[in-house]
């Protein structure tokens, strides 16, 4: 009789498996048909790239984006849609920028943009002698007798050895994040940093930057087109004499920015929820941040993730799936220069005892999706997520689950939130850094079918999460 029932069971598990995994791609298939056919990402972002641009934390933009997305999610008849308030910083460009290269009686201009955080220059510019370094040791190794007085110009470049280009802009990125104050330390009057990009223009990319207790000393990037001008004015190779040794030439640099900090100002974290069926006290978090720099429309970074982020929710509410979690998509606020968004949402997480099981950020632009990273993940994490999720998501080319990063906003939760699983949403990245923190990042340069088709694998994923779980540690 026993050995009889246990036949049975495995019989009906033998069945079980391969009824659950085809209702989960016919699933998959209904989020991707909805996306890709009747998808409002593009659109939406449309409205908030032209219709309200530039959403620099503590701007007006910034407030009328608030205003608008929260409209838009009550608009999808979500169970609940919500502000949390946040205090985030106010920092103001002021007019544009100058920027000229001084070599022997010449001017060159040269393309700057202040970067985020800085102070201003006195009102009639800065000019003084450079000294071109690759790196903070370098600046270390310098020391005060050769940097006081001066302007420091980090002239690192992308390392184009790297086949995912956040990795490149996470080893430069150091020179710009940490440089002005390194340089402080040392007497510097200015700082300029090449732009953090592996493309050659003319357009400098803005970024925060923090002084932490230090000094504060005025700082710009230069366009990568400039910092090669600048960095060639370093060496001069006398006509004729090509096997001779460089003679080192005196350079200066002039730049006049007019950029302010001011008070601080009250603005929101925008999130909209579905209650889930079975746990609506567990939480599966989509989302992206809300604020952008303020030099171009913020299209990619991070209009595609906010609108992907609220798409997801769209998505499955439209094709009638009713979730076992609760989801949130969450319009994070003052990612670029303060992170207090996602600081705020995990506090407020951790203190109404909120149990996340798992959180997924777009960050990294609208571009074609390739797939998902897992942060603080083991081997027999990663074994279980390919062995279950790779065959369903494989149709559809976002199927690249590795070990990676998640994204600024959502890790606070892991501090907060124990036992959450941190999500980064992986589109190909060749494109990204060259437009990221530019004039260039405008609602033109993103394409539909790719927006579209990177809401529908979040919204894929999701899904499997809320019908797998994912304690797979």
């Amino acid at each position: 009789m026993k050995k009889s029932l246990l036949l049975s069971s495995l019989l009906a598990l033998s069945l079980i498996a391969p009824l659950a995994k085809a209702q989960d791609s016919l699933m998959i298939r209904k989020i991707y048909d909805e996306a890709l056919v009747n998808g409002q990402a593009y659109d939406n972002l449309r409205y908030l790239c032209k219709q309200i641009g530039p959403r620099l934390s503590g701007s007006a933009n910034a407030q009328k984006a608030v205003e608008w997305s929260k409209k838009l999610m009550e608009s999808y008849g979500f169970d609940r849609v919500y502000l949390q308030p946040v205090m985030v910083p106010h920092w103001v460009r002021g007019a544009k920028e100058e920027g000229k290269i001084l070599f022997y009686g010449t001017e060159i201009s040269a393309a700057i943009c202040a970067l985020g955080g800085s102070v201003a220059t006195p009102a009639e510019g800065l000019k003084a002698k450079v000294v071109e370094v690759n790196s903070l040791a370098e600046l270390q190794t310098l020391g005060e007798s050769a940097i006081k007085g001066n302007i420091v110009f980090f002239n690192r470049a992308f390392d184009q050895r790297f086949i995912e280009t956040g990795q490149a802009y996470g080893t430069a990125g150091d020179q710009r994040n940490a440089g002005p104050a390194a340089a402080a330390k040392y007497g510097a009057v200015g700082v300029i940093v090449r732009s953090l990009s592996s493309k050659l223009d003319d357009y400098p990319h803005t970024g925060g930057t923090s002084y932490g207790n230090g000094p504060k000393i005025p700082a710009a990037a230069i366009s990568t087109i400039a910092a090669n001008k600048l960095h060639e004015c370093f060496i001069y190779w006398p006509k004729g004499t090509p096997n001779s040794k460089p003679r080192f030439m005196p350079v200066e640099f002039y730049f006049k920015q007019n950029c302010e900090m001011l008070p601080d100002v009250q603005s929101y974290n925008v999130v909209g929820e579905i209650k889930g069926t079975e746990k609506p006290n567990d939480y599966i978090t989509v989302g992206g941040h809300l604020d952008s720099w303020d030099l171009a429309e913020g299209a990619h970074d991070d209009g595609t993730g906010v609108m992907q982020s609220v798409e997801v929710l769209r998505v499955l509410k439209k094709v009638g799936y009713r979730p076992k979690h609760s989801i949130r998509a969450v319009f994070f606020m003052n990612e670029e220069n303060g992170h207090r968004g996602g600081t705020e949402y995990a506090r407020l997480a951790a203190a109404n005892k909120e149990n996340h099981i798992a959180a997924i950020e777009t960050d990294e632009g609208g571009f074609t999706p390739r797939g998902f990273s897992f942060s603080d993940v083991n081997d027999s994490f990663l074994k279980t997520v390919n062995q279950r999720w790779k065959p369903l998501l494989e149709p559809y080319e976002a199927d690249r689950l590795t070990r990676g990063g998640s994204g600024t906003d959502i890790e606070p939760l892991k501090s907060q939130v124990p036992g959450i699983t941190l999500i980064g949403f992986r589109p190909d990245s060749q494109r990204y850094f060259d437009i990221h923190h530019t004039p260039n990042d405008v609602f033109e340069n993103v394409n539909k079918r790719e927006l579209e088709s990177g809401a529908a694998a979040i919204a894929a994923l999701v899904y499997l999460i809320d019908q797998q779980g994912i304690n797979f540690k």
